[in-house]
């Protein structure tokens, strides 16, 4: 079983070297004021106002830095948080966009989501050649996210084969065409970490984000 694993030392190293960055720009800046005020017009002397402006450039420069660092700091938490969320999915199936449909041991689970209520939503389910295998009238269906079941039962009544099949749905609400999204129902096997963003590995549909899952079931 895989499980995410957050960057905490890359983290903390970045951090760091950011703070030393951040610490030599100051002291660069200081012995700059500094030998500037030495070797200044004894009759022409700096401006106060000018002092002033320079230490607050200063300032906004060394608070942008540290909000920057915050802000990295903040995200990798986010991302621990979101790595242990996902690692307690592990096992649960999970609906997301896409129009495949597993069919095991005579079960069949997938989903659809309508932009708005319907009065007919009619669910339409080929095998790999395309062939139409099983169709069927789910009625009136809410908005939403809304799941169905297939028994493996083909249309002239003979069993279906275990295997991967594709499946469409047409929905339409007082004649007109309501905008439906399919979406596959899949397991979760493993979580792993991708160029710093939680993925989610699904059996035999590969691997979507977070962002993806429309439903945990």
């Amino acid at each position: 079983m895989t499980t995410a694993v957050s960057p905490v030392t890359a983290s903390s190293s970045q951090t760091a070297r950011s703070a030393d960055a951040v610490a030599a720009s100051e002291d660069r800046f200081l012995k700059l004021l500094v030998a500037q005020m030495k070797n200044q017009d004894p009759l022409n002397p700096l401006d106060n106002a000018q002092v002033t402006s320079q230490m607050a450039q200063l300032s906004t420069v060394t608070g942008i830095n540290k909000l920057a660092d915050l802000v990295q700091s903040i995200a990798g938490a986010l991302t621990q948080a979101q790595s242990l969320q996902a690692a307690g999915m592990i096992g649960r199936g999970v609906l997301t966009e896409g129009s495949t449909l597993l069919l095991r041991d005579g079960v069949g689970l997938a989903g659809f989501e309508l932009s708005a209520p319907a009065d007919q939503v009619l669910v339409v389910i080929k095998d790999a050649a395309g062939q139409l295998v099983h169709s069927a009238n789910l009625g009136a269906q809410p908005a939403g996210v809304n799941v169905f079941q297939w028994d493996g039962v083909r249309d002239d009544g003979q069993p279906a084969a275990s295997g991967t099949y594709r499946f469409e749905v047409k929905a339409r609400a007082n004649g007109q065409v309501v905008t439906v999204t399919p979406l596959s129902h899949g397991t979760v096997a493993s979580v792993s970490l991708n160029r710093g963003q939680v993925e989610l590995n699904l059996l035999d549909l590969g691997a979507v984000t977070l962002s993806q899952i429309k439903q945990v079931m």
